[in-house]
């Protein structure tokens, strides 16, 4: 069976009302398919004219092909019936008979028929009047509804990732009021994708409690040059902190092991001398961890620029006091003292294990976006060039 490259892409009623989370831990635990991109976009009319174009082209048979056309033709356009930001979540999947498998396992067919074991069964209503005549239709997700025009839809949507998708932070309607507007920055981590699960759609969905809109989203593989610049300021902060667990395990090693104490000097001295060594060695550890790759093995610079083989999730939200309603629903850095409820508490295993990263400060906001590439909507666009790569394989 011939592998295949399909698309989810998440309407912008289902974004707003904060049902991602649930969408995606389905789309990501049930598809049997592997999760190779993602991308936000806030299409121009001259996009959704485009797209309704392509559409059009398949002729499935479908009894509600053409509520699907008029909806993308009313919802996804920047002035819409319900004044909503228009923003979409592009998902794109890898995979044996891709298509089909998305949409039969886990999206499932727009029906008014009420169900709850599908994607659009759950998240999507589809209403008729008595006569048969249409009442209100949202399905959630749309997908590439034809294996024959699904090709040109994937490659419409790699042209036009820069020009109509990207970091989209201007797409967000806020209150004129609005104070403190912020977007932060959420990483999480390489162990929500050890395998298949609900874990990264069940960590989005506690951090919708915040309110806050989703404007960024890409699967980032973290060089080694990424890691230790993302964790670079971390290197300080291990020569000072560390050097109290230096001395405690040094205590610990040494006790009895001479017929004599060792003076406090000595412990002082030695915590000095391994503070930087020790620092190095922790920092080192993060970056394997985040990256997939021991930095200390590492001695060509081009090897250190290369892609990590782990992967994760980078997310941006914006909204009013962002990092300060994200961080709490983060929760402290060691999960074992993380309050109930929240995503460290929930899902995170140690220290280091910890679910998800938040930046803590404007300032790392704007430096860690800009070294993991999402400063701003790049022109060259990393998903066009997954789709475009991908479709040359096949």
């Amino acid at each position: 069976m011939a592998v295949e490259l399909a698309y989810a892409m998440i309407t912008p009623y289902s974004l707003h009302k904060s049902r991602t989370g649930g969408i995606i831990g389905r789309l990501l635990s049930l598809s049997q398919l592997d999760f190779v991109g993602v991308h936000m976009y806030a299409p121009s009319d001259a996009w959704v004219d485009q797209y309704l174009a392509l559409l059009r082209k398949s002729d499935l048979g479908n009894p509600v092909r053409e509520a699907f056309i008029q909806y993308v033709d009313e919802n996804l356009r920047r002035d819409n019936p319900l004044g909503l930001s228009n923003r979409c979540l592009v998902l794109l999947f890898r995979g044996e008979n891709a298509l089909n498998r998305l949409l039969d396992d886990v999206v499932g067919h727009a029906s008014p028929k009420v169900r709850g074991d599908t994607v659009r069964g759950t998240y999507g209503d589809f209403q008729n009047w008595p006569d048969g005549r249409m009442k209100y239709f949202e399905p959630a997700v749309i997908c590439g509804p034809d294996p024959a025009t699904v090709r040109e839809e994937l490659e419409f949507l790699a042209r036009t990732a820069a020009t109509d998708g990207g970091i989209v932070e201007d797409s967000i309607k806020l209150p004129p009021d609005a104070r403190n507007v912020q977007t932060e920055l959420v990483i999480l981590k390489p162990e929500n994708f050890e395998r298949r699960s609900r874990r990264p759609g069940n960590i989005i969905d506690v951090f919708s409690r915040t309110g806050l809109y989703i404007v960024g989203a890409k699967i980032l593989s973290m060089s080694t040059a990424q890691g230790e610049a993302f964790y670079g300021p971390l290197l300080d902060v291990f020569r000072e902190k560390l050097q109290g667990n230096i001395e405690a395990i040094l205590r610990q090693k040494l006790k009895g092991a001479f017929d004599f104490d060792l003076p406090d000097e000595f412990f002082a001295a030695a915590r000095q001398m391994l503070a930087e060594r020790n620092a190095r060695t922790e920092f080192a550890r993060i970056v394997q961890y985040m990256t997939g790759v021991d930095p200390r093995k590492l001695k060509d610079e081009a090897d250190r620029r290369k892609p990590g083989p782990v992967r994760c999730l980078a997310l941006l939200y914006r909204g009013e006091d962002a990092i300060e309603k994200i961080r709490r629903w983060q929760g402290a850095t060691n999960p074992e003292k993380a309050e109930a409820g929240t995503v460290r508490s929930d899902f995170g295993r140690d220290l280091m294990r910890n679910a998800a990263h938040a930046s803590d400060s404007p300032e790392n906001t704007r430096r860690e976006r800009e070294v993991i590439g999402m400063g701003q909507t790049d022109p060259h666009s990393e998903f066009r060039q997954v789709i475009e790569e991908l479709l040359g394989r096949k």
